[in-house]
């Protein structure tokens, strides 16, 4: 049966294929087959224009032309070459290097040239460099955008609802009012932290052979210096020289990068099951889709499902997340084969990430502040105004002004305004300390809230 989106066993590949498509070209088996060609040529063409291997070149600019043609003209057809050639061979990457020997055999230069193709080279010299593209381009291009997106929404909301008071809750009680812009200003800063994080992850990569000491290449070559030639290949590439390895690369820095981004997803975990509640108790409505059912028995349903979703793949992707980054830098000896299935996942990882960030975007542009309701909450709450009094009932002196306040509000209920008033005009202090006090509102009482919603502006450079 060919595979399509309904009988995909996956739901990345499956149900939810058109939400992590732009994630195929980098992450499938058909970007890892153009990664590799890519590194093996890239490989080639360096080795070639080595003065120390008149050997294996120079290539004419024509040939040079060539190579980077079929490079960027690799086709699922070229991958599917290589993909007969890995079932005869039963080895992935050696099925590349006979690929790349049979698509350049017509080129005379490159035939002259075809004991050069993964020269010295064990698979790991190929395959790190692959992760890393892989990693590097899917970052840049797809998951830092969609990151950056939901930033940009959250500063926005931010702004928009700066002065927006809401009735804070902590241990799910009434407490000190803030505003709704303010606890959007939050997440939109330490999301702005986390991006960076991801961003400034340094991936290294090495080409040295076998167990890294650069073996056979010294053998062959004894005059050249190996270990400068595969740092400025390295740096060609776009990544750091890791010049301590065994025969992998250690992962390392991809396990810094997995670890950032499951801080993002943590913190998105928080958003949304903070947005969840505040949708629960009407701070937010959202906007109707025209079309959609909330429940299916219940026709009045207006269900948080964007942040529910959202939430859901977080965690998948945080479990995929927490093991790569706590098994990839562990190899026994020299090299073990454990990290290679596993390295085939960071895919899965990223999409469902990319999924959860692509929810909780749509779930933000769906959502409506609910004034009224956020008003009536802080109008039942006048108690929550014990705090500023016995605060500057404290500055005057007064004794025990914390269990005065303590008596008068603690689990009572029905405390109001006039009764908060009652209390004030009876302290022993001076009249404009009692008319600031009796000036205040639950709405009023935010502090610098709606100032530090409206100056918000992470950093997505």
């Amino acid at each position: 049966m060919p595979l399509n989106t309904l009988n995909a066993l996956s739901p990345l590949d499956g149900r939810y294929h058109a939400g992590t498509a732009s994630l195929s070209p980098y992450f499938s088996e058909f970007g890892l087959i153009r990664y590799r060609v890519k590194v093996e040529l890239e490989w080639l063409k360096a080795l070639a224009a080595a003065p120390d291997l008149a050997d294996c070149g120079p290539f004419t600019k024509e040939t040079l032309q060539t190579i980077d043609l079929a490079m960027r003209e690799f086709s699922e057809q070229d991958a599917e070459a290589v993909k007969a050639l890995e079932a005869r061979t039963n080895h992935d990457v050696k099925a590349i290097e006979y690929w790349v020997r049979e698509r350049f055999s017509g080129n005379s230069e490159l035939h002259g040239a075809a004991q050069f193709i993964h020269f010295a080279c064990t698979s790991e010299d190929i395959n790190n460099l692959c992760h890393a593209l892989m990693v590097r381009d899917a970052r840049s291009q797809v998951l830092l955008p969609a990151l950056d997106a939901i930033i940009r929404q959250l500063t926005t909301l931010a702004r928009d609802t700066a002065d927006l008071s809401m009735l804070s809750r902590t241990h799910g009680q009434p407490a000190t009012p803030t505003t709704l812009g303010k606890e959007m200003a939050n997440f939109a800063v330490r999301l702005g932290y986390q991006r960076q994080r991801i961003a400034r992850v340094s991936l290294t990569a090495k080409i040295n052979g076998a167990v890294g000491n650069y073996n056979a290449h010294l053998v062959a070559y004894p005059e050249m210096n190996w270990e400068h030639f595969a740092r400025q290949f390295v740096a060609s590439m776009g990544f750091e020289f890791n010049e301590y390895t065994t025969q992998i690369e250690p992962h390392d820095r991809l396990a810094e990068f997995f670890d950032a981004l499951r801080g993002a997803n943590n913190i998105l975990i928080d958003m949304n099951r903070d947005i969840w509640g505040y949708i629960s108790l009407g701070y937010f409505k959202q906007k109707v889709t025209e079309g959609e059912v909330g429940s299916s028995t219940m026709p009045h349903k207006v269900n948080p499902i964007d942040f529910e979703n959202s939430e859901g793949n977080l965690g998948i992707a945080n479990a995929l997340l927490e093991h790569l980054s706590g098994k990839l830098p562990i190899s026994r000896w020299q090299r073990d084969l454990t990290d290679s299935t596993v390295m085939r996942n960071v895919g899965v990882a990223c999409g469902h990430s990319l999924l959860a960030f692509n929810a909780c975007m749509r779930g933000l542009k769906k959502l409506q502040p609910n004034a009224e309701r956020l008003r009536d909450d802080l109008d039942t709450c006048w108690d929550v105004l014990a705090e500023p009094i016995q605060t500057v009932m404290r500055r005057y002196g007064i004794v025990d002004a914390y269990e005065q306040l303590k008596e008068l509000t603690r689990g009572k209920g029905g405390i109001n305004r006039d009764s908060l008033h009652q209390f004030i005009q009876s302290l022993d202090i001076p009249a404009t300390a009692k008319e600031q006090l009796l000036a205040l509102t639950p709405s009023t009482y935010t502090g610098l809230a709606a100032t530090l919603a409206r100056r918000v502006d992470p950093d997505l450079s």
